[in-house]
């Protein structure tokens, strides 16, 4: 992580929520208000592993009205490369971290007129928080919560109290994953519809309202899609950068990050895979190769912003507001 804000924090309680799933409560070290957030937002907690300090993003399933605490649902991947594992065997109430304060690439559209949520596993976080803000301002909404099995559904009871029209898919019961298109054909044209999941599940989920026309939907991944088999093989380019009037080469072995940060160029970063924005970076001229989970598709064919840690330049150059 480079020079966006932190904090220092301190885990104030941990929580059982399912099979491999926990709940940690932040709450600031002097006991008073943390940075607001909007629904949808995460935080990137730094985490002391032992071979160096790792950051991972969470996101944020507490409502966003309280400013005393923030409260992430942290799940135990079983292909984890350290992170969630060391928060489960590791992390204890008491303990210190430092975060970097909210950001959010997954707004609500509040002017929907009635909403739907569609979350796969620990997906239900950020959907969380959404179905907090949309009690709150007395939106009609409906829920669907995908899990292997009922033992590793979290925040059920939780989810049901705030969107009692919520349907849980037990993929153990059901003999396989929902029917997206099925569920979501119900739903009016106009519904803002939002899901949060497992890759396979929002690539179903994505082409489902694509057919159906719900023109107003929005993802959030937790790793960045893998390019397409026939995606061209990064090539060399060249970073113009604007405001330091400076040129950076960068070798087609090498990322754009990597490339700024050898540079002495201060960008923020932090999870080098292109899922928690925090390297997003303006783009004043040239063709982007986008490779991240954060945007949608509408901002990637707008094409003025890009992650830099894990996206590229199809053409020669790029010029970035730098």
């Amino acid at each position: 992580m480079s020079s966006a804000e932190t904090l220092n924090v301190r885990v104030r309680s941990m929580t059982w929520q399912a099979e491999g799933v926990l709940s940690v409560e932040l709450t600031a070290l002097d006991g008073g208000a943390l940075p607001p957030f909007e629904a949808g937002a995460h935080v990137d907690l730094q985490l002391p592993l032992p071979g160096g300090t790792i950051g991972r993003s969470y996101s944020l399933c507490n409502d966003p009205r309280e400013t005393h605490r923030y409260v992430v649902g942290i799940g135990r991947d079983r292909a984890s490369r350290g992170g969630s594992r060391w928060v489960h065997e590791q992390l204890r109430p008491g303990a210190l971290l430092r975060i970097a304060a909210p950001r959010n690439h997954f707004r609500l559209n509040e002017s929907a007129p009635s909403f739907a949520l569609v979350a796969g596993g620990i997906g239900i976080t950020p959907l969380l928080a959404m179905a907090r803000r949309l009690q709150a301002l007395g939106k009609p909404v409906r829920a669907l919560l995908a899990a292997r099995d009922r033992a590793s559904a979290a925040f059920v009871d939780e989810l049901r109290a705030l969107v009692p029209d919520t349907t849980l898919h037990l993929d153990a019961q059901a003999g396989g994953p929902p029917d997206l298109h099925a569920w979501l054909a119900a739903l009016p044209r106009d519904t803002g519809v939002y899901g949060c999941g497992p890759a396979p599940m929002l690539d179903a989920f994505e082409r489902a309202c694509a057919s159906l026309g719900l023109a107003d939907a929005h993802i959030e991944r937790f790793t960045a899609a893998p390019a397409p088999p026939d995606a061209p093989a990064p090539g060399a380019c060249t970073l113009v950068l604007e405001r330091s009037v400076r040129e950076i080469a960068v070798p087609a072995d090498k990322s754009l990050l990597d490339a700024l940060l050898d540079a002495g160029v201060d960008v923020p970063y932090s999870c080098f895979e292109g899922v928690c924005g925090t390297c997003e970076t303006r783009v004043l001229d040239g063709e982007i190769d986008h490779r991240d989970g954060v945007l949608s598709a509408v901002e990637r064919k707008r094409g003025d912003v890009m992650m830099v840690c894990v996206s590229r330049c199809k053409g020669a150059r790029l010029v970035l507001d730098l």
